[in-house]
């Protein structure tokens, strides 16, 4: 390829008006160089372009070239097969390289951490580079590139968190946002804000990888940019179950034994509604392999959940098996997950999913079982080709939901809204969103980041929540993060916070370890509450890990602990750590176990947690959520869940997460004192609350005096009620209380 001019509205090939021919890609010339690294193109480049060759999308790539070099925006409608996800960022690649990348470099997002790895790894392979070089990935807690890398892929959270250092993202001259249907909160927000940066940098171009039924919605928004729709793969056959199928998922694993019993040859895709589901099904399939005659073979089931998978395994995972089948277990959205094999014969669809819907005025999610889409189904019948099948667990007469739900409506946007503050700052405040979120889901939000002293008095963010903003925590955790600062228990915190960042640190006993597994538990255990366990396991885990003569994994194993979540609890603490360092907050020396530390901690954590406070009315486990009136329990797996027959349970606690679907429980408690909720609470959030036994038993802490008085005033009003000024004297300030400072 000739080197071009400085401007980036020239073509890639301006010697012909046509694409390259076979010759001009290397197939007539033994030596031909690899424009990206410079070194000649291996056999395997060539074997692999003639795969990528026959993919739907290469016949479109003219016409692709075309409408990147004279429009901004470009939309993309495809399934998935495809190719779009690895062929379409190697030729914005070669357009960047056209433009000697004075306007920067490619950056592709993914919704998936591990697809984004995968993708990077493949296309690596078909430009015939080396990973971390020419192509390369950023994912949370995980980056493989270098000066040198032309094409990145990331996750859309990480870009996010990329624009708050450069707005305008003027790194890059070409940004694919793939999976745009998944309708991610991150997404959104890209999509939203990538419309007025366009108006900014006109030399920019956006790409957009979607399905059809969303790119219509995303014609409508943007207005007047080019679709590009790519040829979708014929669709498996197709059966349909002939009745609603309550009792889906023991269906599900019915029917994968009796194609497994077909000897049939071709790996079994199952998508389930949920990673617990998907759990279970592996449990149970695992039990059922071995039960299986020798003659059928070997079937290997495979956990591939979004943002919990890894690398699919090899077809023959042992020596000497004749007959392996994989059994991928998924969930809802793994339908979109790039499959590097052609081995899927086999679709089972159980045609629902579980989605966490938030609920504003309770500040709580719930999982809410609800149908697939219809564009999800179609995907799905798409994944084992022509020749497959796809058992649909749902009658062909389902009324399915034309589209994904955005996330956006559906999840706590706090740290959204915090986030958009933040770009008020740098000059980038439009977000465009396609579907707006809920007014009364943005109006919690702003009140929530209000009470967090988040923002000044004119709405805008104050230095606290700036700081609040440059750490990689909702902004809850962020506060007591911050705080920790103040009372001298920065160490202790950190861990707290990375520890509920990852996923549950305890395993599932297998059946019939159950007790074994709770008096391992037991072990670490802290009379304080679940905060301060969890720092007592993080502090085992790495004194293991110091001790050369112990396997960390043999010890997690033996204690019934996720070595996985630690290990990743680690890389958060680490990366946290780094965050203060750069910002220039102090990090205190590690003093757990004292009385002053406990005390500290429980300070901090109610800087950040205040609106998270229960109380037990009946001293029996019934907890009173202050806040909006619920009443919850605690968690079964929390430390006062296991030690309730011996210390009996706190009357006041702060509680991390509360969910309405898992029994009204309350996960991660720890004991607190009234007396310091009242001094860490603002005080117009106290006011705020509703009416309640626990509010007057606080008022008479905060103000015992007028209390009294006002109790007096009411009594005497009730007796005389002629008397027009029987509560002048009353002290208990109304619940329209204006908003005060923050001490």
């Amino acid at each position: 390829m000739s080197e071009q001019n400085n401007s980036a509205e020239l073509d890639f090939y301006p010697e012909s008006e046509e694409c390259p021919e076979e010759d001009s890609l290397g197939f007539g010339d033994d030596l031909e160089l690899n424009q990206f690294d410079g070194l000649p193109f291996s056999s395997r480049y060539y074997k692999l372009l003639k795969e990528r060759k026959t993919l739907p999308v290469w016949k479109v790539r003219c016409e692709f070239e075309d409408a990147l070099v004279n429009k901004q925006l470009v939309v993309v409608s495809g399934t998935a097969k495809t190719g779009r996800s690895t062929q379409i960022p190697q030729w914005c690649a070669e357009f960047c390289l056209s433009a000697q990348y004075q306007h920067g470099m490619v950056v592709c997002t993914q919704t998936d951490r591990q697809q984004a790895v995968d993708l990077a790894l493949r296309v690596a392979d078909e430009m015939d580079v080396n990973i971390g070089h020419e192509v390369g990935y950023t994912i949370p807690l995980e980056t493989c590139c270098s000066s040198d890398t032309v094409l990145r892929y990331c996750t859309d959270d990480m870009l996010l968190r990329e624009m708050m250092s450069d707005p305008f993202l003027e790194h890059y001259g070409v940004i694919i946002i793939d999976q745009a249907h998944e309708r991610t909160v991150s997404t959104d927000i890209l999509l939203g804000l990538l419309k007025d940066i366009l108006l900014q940098r006109p030399e920019l171009r956006v790409v957009v990888l979607t399905i059809p039924p969303t790119a219509g919605k995303l014609l409508r928004h943007y207005g007047g940019v080019p679709l590009i729709s790519l040829e979708g793969l014929p669709p498996a056959e197709v059966v349909h179950s002939n009745s609603g199928n309550k009792d889906y998922f023991y269906s599900a694993l019915r029917l994968v034994l009796e194609i497994h019993r077909t000897k049939e040859d071709g790996d079994v895709v199952v998508f389930l509604a949920s990673a617990e589901e998907v759990r279970c099904a592996h449990s149970i399939l695992l039990k059922e392999c071995t039960r299986l005659g020798a003659e059928l073979g070997q079937m290997i089931p495979v956990v591939l959940c979004p943002r919990q998978g890894g690398p699919l395994p090899s077809p023959t995972e042992q020596e000497g098996c004749k007959r392996s089948r994989r059994v991928f277990l998924s969930t809802q959205q793994g339908e979109d997950i790039w499959w590097p094999t052609d081995s899927v014969n086999f679709v089972i669809d159980t045609g629902v999913q579980k989605k966490m819907v938030y609920n504003p005025r309770i500040r709580a999610n719930s999982d809410v079982l609800r149908p697939i889409s219809q564009c999800q189904a179609d995907l799905r019948k798409q994944l084992s080709g022509a020749a497959g099948k796809c058992f649909c667990l749902y009658p062909e007469d389902s009324q399915l939901p034309a589209e994904n739900s955005p996330q956006i409506l559906e999840a706590n946007i706090t740290p959204t809204v915090l986030f958009l503050k933040r770009m008020e700052i740098p000059g980038l405040g439009q977000c465009d969103f396609i579907d707006r979120p809920d007014p009364e889901g943005l109006m919690q939000a702003l009140e929530e980041l209000d009470y967090l002293a988040a923002l000044d008095d004119d709405g805008n963010l104050s230095e606290i929540g700036i700081i609040m903003s440059e750490i990689p925590l909702d902004p809850q955790m962020a506060k007591a993060l911050l705080a920790s600062c103040e009372f001298d228990c920065v160490s202790e915190m950190l861990t707290i916070a990375a520890m509920l960042s990852v996923p549950s640190c305890f395993l599932d006993p297998p059946a019939g370890m159950t007790h074994e597994a709770v008096q391992c538990h037991r072990k670490f255990q802290h009379p304080e509450g679940d905060h301060f366990t969890l720092i007592n396991i993080y502090n085992a885990f790495m004194q293991c890990q110091r001790e050369q003569h112990l396997s960390p994994e043999k010890w997690c194993q033996d204690y019934f602990l996720d070595h996985s979540a630690l290990k990743t609890a680690e890389a958060v603490r680490s990366e946290l750590t780094d965050t203060l360092n750069r910002i220039e907050l102090p990090i205190s020396e590690p003093s757990f176990g004292t009385k002053t530390n406990t005390h500290n901690i429980k300070r901090a954590l109610l800087a950040g947690f205040f609106m998270q406070i229960a109380r037990d009315v009946d001293g029996s486990g019934n907890y009173f959520i202050l806040t909006h009136k619920h009443v919850a329990q605690v968690h079964p797996l929390s430390s006062y869940g296991a030690q309730s027959h011996k210390l009996g349970l706190p009357e006041w606690v702060v509680f991390h997460e509360y969910n309405l679907s898992e029994n009204n429980c309350m996960r991660t408690v720890s004991e607190i004192s009234p007396q310091v909720f009242i001094q860490m609470a603002p005080l117009y959030f106290f006011y705020n609350l509703p009416p309640s036994e626990s509010k007057d038993i606080l008022q008479d802490m905060l103000d015992p005096d007028g209390s009294r008085k006002c109790k007096e005033k009411q009594k005497a009003t009730t007796i005389n009620s002629s008397s027009s000024d029987a509560n002048s004297g009353c002290t208990v300030v109304p619940h329209t209380y204006d908003r005060c400072l923050i001490q």
